[in-house]
């Protein structure tokens, strides 16, 4: 077989480059593959700034965040191909990636290691089950961002927003400054789940009303939209009566949440965590599988695409050890455990016989907290504890564990305690 690499990093976006200048190495031959034309993924159609504080250290636009890291990739004569989907990967010794693109047709490349860097996908109207008529003029808010961004197509003058998931947030204030007129937001939750400094300054700048504990309860519209219905729930998301609300709009956007691509875990026999609706991975970002990685949004949804860079620069050095420390020590996982006011944490488990670096904690809690202690035990003892404050379910929270930190071999619990 002519195909042949060490490492091959599968997506071509922010995480999928980070991986592969991390992973890079003299020795190692290592080959990316993207399934668009282009390399980027979703930093092309993200032309607002506020990209790279972290990483670069300057604000960028989400183009000019990925020209940075493509600009990377092409200095260091790393292989890829563009335009070529994956369609199926086995593991036997090594991996067998199956692709398909309209020069070569479908064919076979092998590789010692694989980070899957696919990103994830927006939830649509019908994993909603919204009810009511099916015109034309309801999207997700991502389709209508690459629309405006990308192909120049305002896609309606009277909007309104079901979800206040970041696109949602951001596309409130671009389709603002292009003269529609966006009406609300409506979410289902009693707190928004965009990040904060979206909510400031995508709704609260422009006057854009900011429905909490509200969702779309009919859609009404023969061939093109006309009108949307939302109504206030409990705090059991019961309808309230007489609390019905009525919106005379051409546009609905749907920002209700993102889902890992992980479709390509079916061939194989991995590990999932049903909250993240990803791959359950250790701390070196290292599935159930052998030499099978994952980071960024194919991991789980991040807010920031810095830390997307940093978590997926965490994968490229651990596919790289993987592949250089041909002598694999057997597997010592140990689970996270956490408790009730933690939604989900990633890594899920520590593998004590590859503690080699710093373990990075990322996690989401179940409500908002004004002030808390992060309290992390081992063997019935506090090893770190961390501050914190002002904390939302919508931002992502952390925890830096040292190798020094751990006195033993043996699980650890994490703990929120709210403080006055």
């Amino acid at each position: 077989m002519k195909n042949i690499y060490d490492i091959t990093i599968i997506g071509g976006g922010a995480a999928g480059l980070s991986a592969a200048l991390e992973a890079y190495d003299p020795s190692l031959k290592t080959l990316i593959i993207e399934r668009e034309q282009i390399f980027g993924g979703i930093l092309n159609q993200c032309i607002h700034n506020g990209f790279g504080l972290h990483v670069f250290k300057e604000e960028l636009t989400g183009p000019e965040y990925a020209q940075k890291l493509i600009d990377q990739v092409i200095d260091k004569k790393i292989d890829y191909i563009l335009d070529t989907t994956v369609v199926d990967i086995k593991k036997d010794k090594d991996f067998i990636i199956t692709v398909t693109n309209v020069v070569h047709g479908e064919y076979e490349i092998k590789s010692k290691a694989v980070i899957l860097t696919s990103g994830c996908y927006e939830r649509s109207r019908g994993q909603i089950s919204i009810p009511g008529d099916r015109p034309k003029g309801v999207m997700t808010a991502g389709s209508a961002q690459r629309y405006l961004n990308m192909d120049g197509y305002l896609v309606g003058k009277d909007v309104f927003i079901l979800g206040s998931g970041d696109i949602g947030l951001i596309m409130a204030r671009r389709m603002t400054l292009e003269g529609a007129n966006v009406l609300g937001v409506a979410e289902l939750m009693p707190f928004s789940n965009g990040l904060t400094r979206n909510v400031v300054q995508c709704l609260n700048d422009f006057d854009i009303p900011l429905y909490l504990s509200h969702t779309v309860i009919d859609v009404i519209g023969k061939e093109s939209l006309e009108e949307i219905v939302i109504q206030e729930v409990d705090k059991d998301f019961n309808f309230i009566d007489g609390t019905q609300k009525h919106f005379k709009v051409d546009t609905l956007l749907l920002s209700v949440g993102l889902i890992p691509d992980v479709k390509l875990f079916d061939s194989l026999s991995i590990d999932i965590d049903f909250l993240t609706k990803s791959a359950y991975v250790n701390q070196a970002l290292e599935t159930s599988v052998n030499g099978l990685f994952v980071c960024g949004n194919a991991l789980h949804v991040h807010d920031l695409v810095d830390d997307v860079t940093i978590e997926s620069q965490k994968a490229g050095r651990s596919a790289k050890n993987y592949i250089l420390n041909a002598n694999h020590k057997d597997s010592l996982k140990k689970r996270i455990n956490y408790d009730s006011l933690i939604r989900y944490i990633v890594p899920q488990s520590i593998d004590f016989n590859q503690l080699d670096q710093d373990v990075d904690l990322a996690f989401r809690t179940t409500k908002k907290i004004a002030k808390a202690v992060y309290v992390v035990e081992q063997n019935n003892k506090i090893i770190k504890e961390v501050k914190a404050k002002f904390i939302v379910p919508a931002e992502m929270q952390k925890i830096k564990l040292k190798i020094s930190d751990f006195i033993s071999k043996d699980e650890i619990f994490i703990t929120v305690k709210e403080v006055d």
